[in-house]
């Protein structure tokens, strides 16, 4: 494999991890650059200019259930800056909120939208930005958090799911983390019916606040909740759990949350070097995403995760070149990704979603499957006549090997196991010589070349990224 090749297998490798994939184009003219350079491109999504949000708007608005799924999703697939979407997609794992307890679309759509902006800041800032969010504040009931009637079920998932981790804390620390957080509530909007949607904007109550003296991770103050972020956010819990998050979301599939306190990390010489960027940094999410990138436990892990439905989807219709405009079709897309299991702006619980192996099963691998092998199918959409054009033009034939292996690399780049490749190159030698002299000859190639993708993206190998 040439050095170029190669320099082309790891940042096709970034922008699938670091963003959802992107079309041949945009990967040779990303090998122009030096993989550092686009990390730092990545991690500094100011300098290039976002979606259009009026033309979004024009098209998809966000007053109905479909709407900011539908927006985010042509956000994801359009934007020239990934990172700051693919952290969007972080948080709400984490910070799971749903559109089932609040049926409101506005504050979920604000909710993404600070996630957008937030998400790659100060982890102080990030929680001191989702403890003022009217979605958040709703979801875990902190609008009935008042002063002598503590509603604990922010401060616990504060604590639990959101920053240290299961078994950092105590019951007490629970209690103490809820009277911080007492009069953090929001103004209720006006009524769905017949006003439309209006915003809901957090507000502190004064007189609703528990102002006695808290002891807290062992810390004693008149604290509010500004004191319990600082605290939550320099504890050395907090940077590992953050740390492993990250690593389970961009690296490698890990166990479930749940399963932290007894499951040690696959990789936990990693966890350390994650964990002394936060710390040095003081909870710094670029700097520590900085370190990742650059690692070489990163740039080893190639098909150590799982595809996410939504990765899967995403991937699919960046290879096949389509919704480069608004228009009204991405219903078909939301549907996709619900079927195999990840339902945008509504996961099914504060846990959020089970990850890795367990977004497959025998009917959400039959989803997946079925999507990609539909939408590769079409022989004019722009992604799959690109490659069609790419491999004609390499030569007048293609022996049944090579005819396998550019395939792999226009589709991926994708390294397949021998099953996989015994298939395919069964297939391929079934045809004999790809071959493009006659008109005719173009036309069978073409059905050839469309048949070899979709067995790709049917293999065991395109689950992974």
């Amino acid at each position: 494999m040439s050095k170029n090749n190669q320099d082309t297998t790891l940042i096709s490798h970034l922008m699938s991890r670091a963003g959802f994939g992107c079309n041949q184009d945009k990967l040779e003219n990303l090998s122009l650059t030096p993989y550092e350079e686009i990390v730092d491109d990545l991690l500094n999504p100011e300098r290039f200019e976002e979606v259009e949000e009026d033309l979004i708007n024009r098209y998809y608005g966000w007053d109905t259930v479909n709407a900011p799924p539908a927006r985010w999703i042509y956000r994801m697939i359009n934007t020239e800056r990934p990172l700051q979407e693919k952290m969007a997609l972080f948080w709400h794992y984490i910070f799971a909120t749903a559109f089932f307890k609040s049926e409101h679309h506005t504050s979920l759509n604000r909710q993404l939208e600070m996630f957008q902006k937030f998400g790659m800041q100060n982890f102080k800032t990030i929680l001191f930005e989702l403890s003022r969010d009217p979605a958040m504040i709703y979801w875990l009931d902190n609008n009935e958090n008042i002063n002598g009637e503590a509603n604990e079920n922010y401060g616990r998932e504060l604590l639990e799911l959101f920053s240290m981790g299961a078994s950092n804390y105590t019951e007490s620390d629970v209690k103490m983390a809820a009277r911080a957080f007492t009069g953090w509530t929001f103004d209720q909007p006006l009524p769905l019916y017949p006003h439309g949607l209006y915003d809901a904007a957090f507000k502190y109550k004064a007189d609703e606040h528990d102002r006695g003296i808290k002891h807290f991770l062992g810390e004693t103050g008149n604290f509010d909740g500004n004191d319990i972020i600082d605290i939550i956010v320099k504890q050395p819990a907090t940077a590992t759990f953050i740390s492993r998050h990250l690593y389970n979301f961009f690296v490698s599939d890990e166990p479930q949350v749940a399963a932290w306190q007894i499951d040690p990390p696959h990789d936990p010489e990693a966890i350390r070097t994650l964990v002394s960027a936060y710390l040095t940094s003081n909870g710094d999410i670029k700097s520590v995403l900085n370190e990742l990138f650059n690692s070489d436990f990163f740039k080893n892990s190639r098909a150590k995760k799982v595809k996410s439905p939504v990765e899967l989807v995403t991937g699919i219709i960046n290879l096949t070149g389509t919704n480069t405009h608004p228009s009204p079709g991405m219903g078909p897309y939301q549907d996709a990704i619900k079927a195999m299991g990840q339902e945008l702006l509504n996961p099914p619980t504060v846990e959020g979603w089970h990850t890795g192996k367990e977004w497959i099963d025998g009917g959400t691998l039959n989803e997946r499957i079925n999507f990609a092998v539909n939408q590769v199918s079409d022989v004019h959409t722009p992604g799959i006549q690109d490659i069609i054009n790419r491999i004609f033009s390499k030569k007048r034939s293609l022996e049944p090997r090579e005819f396998m292996n550019v395939c792999l690399e226009l589709v991926g780049p994708i390294k397949v196991g021998d099953m996989t490749q015994s298939a395919l190159i069964e297939f391929a030698e079934s045809g004999g010589k790809l071959v493009f002299n006659t008109k005719k000859n173009r036309t069978i190639s073409k059905n050839r070349i469309i048949r070899m993708i979709q067995l790709i993206v049917s293999s065991t190998e395109y689950q992974f990224v």
